[in-house]
């Protein structure tokens, strides 16, 4: 029964991994950590007559963020037509034991997924991609609405500026991301309010994941003593906008050029709400950071040689950090991770865990097309290749090895070919044509309302 068991799980396990063509072959082919495959597949305890065993129910849930509808019924609907392909039993298109399985799943194993996938890419990156031989992060906070459940308003309320019952709960969510690979490196998740929950708290639970070689991009917000201090302790360079609370007097300090100066930063008396007092007396009393002016902004940054750091190249640089916002846009607007299914927080934070996943996978895909093409992963297309191994994936992952190897070498081909900042045609209007149709707005809870209609209809 033990060897059985070994005998299935090894096979669920190359099941998943070439779904997203992660074979021996292939360079980046030890981003999806086995090790923790393994894990999640001893969750299941015994095999005997399950269809939906942890690693089958992850391969799933991994196809149903990817996919355009994104319904518990199509991700079922996949695991049927898969297993008649094998010739086994046909499961119930009931959606009842897949969702029962999703919440079986180790939601920390998830996120180790997430954590390990977009690391290994991030440090495996391509020299030529990297900027002075830095690894560029870039740190940004964005937020998500989810179903509005008792459990969801619970732990992630909605906003105080809504009516009860008007709102959706909301989540905030920090991340780092790699520059050169686009990929998650690290996250994390709160309440949109309370004391905690601010971005700067977020990041400050994620900072570790960073090492030697990064630099961190950020925006004003991330400008802080604390932040500068923490980093440089681990000795991350960073390059963010002054704060809008700080002014630059450049007559001050040692002079490296025009509007280019080394200036001392005195650590405030009042410390940060998210940082122990334990913490706060640890940072050092002053640090030496450099203040430089470009078309009338302001940056800071840690790298103090400004003949090897031009201030020019480092405004050029720190533009790159927009990126963020449109890898955000993506993973919200075109995985639809904008508006969250689940109605637990527990399964929410899965949820979100699983888009994450699937889209390092994707972008694990897109830096293997253009390490083998010689080009730059930020200039393909991330939704074409969506679609692109989408369509290959579920169709050819029970072929042979040759026959996998001979579909990834078209499909790299063809991902290469989906470039971006290609468009011929004009600029267009941000404005929408079609007019939605004519519904009322939601002005009560949803049960009042539907009380109040069933009274109509008596």
């Amino acid at each position: 029964m033990v060897d059985s068991t070994k005998r299935i799980v090894r096979k669920q396990i190359d099941l998943l991994r070439r779904s997203f063509f992660q074979v021996d072959e292939l360079p980046l082919n030890e981003i999806l950590p086995e090790e923790t495959l393994k894990q999640i597949a001893l969750q299941a305890g015994n095999y005997r007559d399950k269809v939906f065993s942890p690693l089958v129910t992850l391969r799933a849930f991994l196809w149903q963020v990817l996919s355009d509808n994104g319904s518990c019924k199509e991700a079922v609907a996949n695991i049927l037509v898969e297993r008649v392909q094998q010739r086994l039993p046909a499961n119930s298109m009931s959606t009842g034991p897949y969702c029962k399985a999703r919440q079986r799943l180790p939601l920390p194993l998830i996120k180790s997924a997430v954590k390990q996938t977009g690391t290994s890419l991030h440090q495996k990156t391509e020299s030529s991609w990297k900027w002075h031989d830095y690894n560029i992060v870039i740190a940004d906070g964005t937020t998500v609405l989810m179903a509005d459940s008792d459990e969801n308003q619970t732990e992630f309320p909605q906003q105080s500026t809504q009516k009860a019952g008007l709102g959706f709960p909301i989540a905030r969510i920090v991340g780092l991301v790699s520059l050169s690979a686009g990929c998650i490196i690290d996250y994390a998740i709160s309440a949109y309010k309370g004391k905690g929950n601010g971005e700067s708290s977020l990041f400050s639970q994620i900072a570790n994941t960073m090492g030697p070689g990064d630099l961190l991009l950020a925006d004003r917000y991330y400008c802080t003593y604390a932040i500068v201090a923490l980093t440089k302790r681990q000795g991350i360079p960073v390059l963010f906008k002054n704060h809008a609370n700080k002014k630059a007097d450049f007559r001050r300090g040692k002079k490296l050029n025009s509007k280019d100066h080394l200036i001392h930063w005195e650590k405030p008396k009042r410390k940060p709400v998210w940082m122990s007092p334990e913490d706060y007396e640890r940072l050092p009393s002053s640090l030496q950071v450099r203040e430089f002016s470009v078309n009338g902004n302001v940056y800071v940054t840690t790298l103090l040689d400004h003949k090897i750091y031009n201030k020019k190249e480092l405004a050029e640089l720190y533009n790159e950090r927009w990126k963020i916002e449109l890898d955000l846009r993506t993973i919200k607007t075109d995985m639809k991770m904008e508006m969250l299914r689940c109605k637990t927080p527990e399964m929410v934070k899965k949820e979100i865990a699983v888009h994450l996943l699937a889209y390092n996978l994707i972008r694990t895909n897109i830096a293997q097309a253009a390490k083998q093409h010689n080009t730059l992963p930020r200039s393909i297309s991330f939704k074409a290749s969506v679609q692109l191994l989408s369509a290959a994936m579920r169709q050819f992952v029970h072929g042979s090895k040759k026959q996998l190897m001979d579909l990834y070498k078209a499909i790299l081909k063809a991902i290469i070919s989906t470039k971006v900042g290609l468009r011929k045609r004009k600029a267009q209007p941000r404005a929408v044509k079609r007019r939605p149709k004519a519904y009322p707005l939601l002005m009560e809870p949803r049960s009042v309302a539907c009380e109040r209609l069933i009274l109509e209809l008596r």
